[in-house]
């Protein structure tokens, strides 16, 4: 009864927008990519900005492996709070809504795909990959489990799409077509592309405002990339260790100081406020250092790196 009301509430929806639709304006926003601070950052503003300027809708057009669950579910939270209708749109053909790209869809007013794409595999999945032996998943990987089919089981009440396949998609790692998704009621609409979608869900003639992306996103989005900033972890370790295996190296301690903070901040362990601070004292005191220390200028060149990030 309630996937009924839901879906007889989005043909109202859609009958009333097209009569305004030809004078509106709908924002379009692309995730290319894995889901990291970045993105979350781009997609919140570009819903507020739409939301300010009373956007007949909003698209969400993705092509994603997955990506930060911290991420996520900061993206959910924008969807959620939009006054404008959000439609996600699975797309150009060829992409994927896979693992968080799910939850994200779930979460749309409108689900819609383009042919040739796919979206589930949304099992959770630790940082540092797949791999191990163990048989039995640990009491963590449960209750990590358990709460993301809780979340996803949610966002399938609240929008009347298929919840048994929800937990599928989590449980098992499911995977659907869009021709299958469209015939288990998990997306709404399939369309080729952007136009024949504004078609579809009743936008026909409306004017697209792509939300750009700034150059601090570019730079942002390659240095939170979960693989990205796994392997700077990772350097940032190991620059430190050999500093203080062999003090007065200076370089590897340097570098792996400002590897270990943006890797930090990059897989969400640490806020961005928390991160810049840390960065802006370690370049004040790098640039302090190296008018009482000679250094070739290594330690002044790596102080003006972290000020700048």
């Amino acid at each position: 009864m309630i996937k009924k009301l839901y879906f007889i509430g989005i043909m109202l929806m859609l009958c009333l927008s097209s009569v305004f639709a030809a004078d509106s304006s709908v924002y379009l926003i692309k995730i290319s990519g894995a889901i990291g601070p970045a993105i979350q950052e781009y997609v919140g503003k570009g819903i507020v900005k739409a939301n300010q300027d009373n956007a007949a809708a909003i698209i969400i057009q993705m092509d994603t492996p997955g990506g930060l669950s911290k991420s996520m579910r900061g993206i959910i939270k924008s969807i959620l709070a939009s006054s404008v209708p959000v439609i996600g749109y699975v797309g150009p053909s060829g992409a994927r809504a896979a693992s968080a790209g799910t939850y994200i869809l779930y979460a749309c007013n409108i689900a819609a795909m383009a042919s040739g794409t796919n979206l589930g595999a949304a099992t959770p999945v630790s940082i540092g990959g797949v791999g191990g032996t163990k048989k039995k998943p640990s009491a963590s990987e449960k209750k990590a489990l358990n709460d993301a089919k809780a979340y996803i089981r949610s966002l399938a009440t609240l929008r009347g799409r298929n919840i048994k396949w929800a937990e599928k998609a989590v449980s098992k790692a499911a995977s659907l077509s869009a021709t299958e998704a469209l015939k288990l009621k998990v997306i709404n609409v399939i369309a080729p592309d952007i136009n024949q979608l504004l078609a579809k869900t009743g936008y026909k003639g409306a004017n697209i405002i792509t939300v750009e992306h700034g150059w601090r996103y570019k730079f942002l989005s390659i240095i939170t990339d979960p693989t990205i900033a796994y392997l700077l972890l990772i350097a940032g370790f190991y620059g430190l260790f050999f500093e203080f295996s062999s003090p007065g190296m200076v370089a590897p301690g340097v570098l792996g100081g400002i590897c270990l903070l943006v890797g930090l901040y990059g897989l969400q362990m640490l806020p961005i406020s928390f991160a810049g601070l840390g960065l802006i004292l370690l370049g004040m005191g790098l640039m302090v250092t190296e008018a009482y220390l000679p250094s070739f200028g290594i330690i002044g060149i790596s102080g003006l790196i972290a000020l700048s990030e």
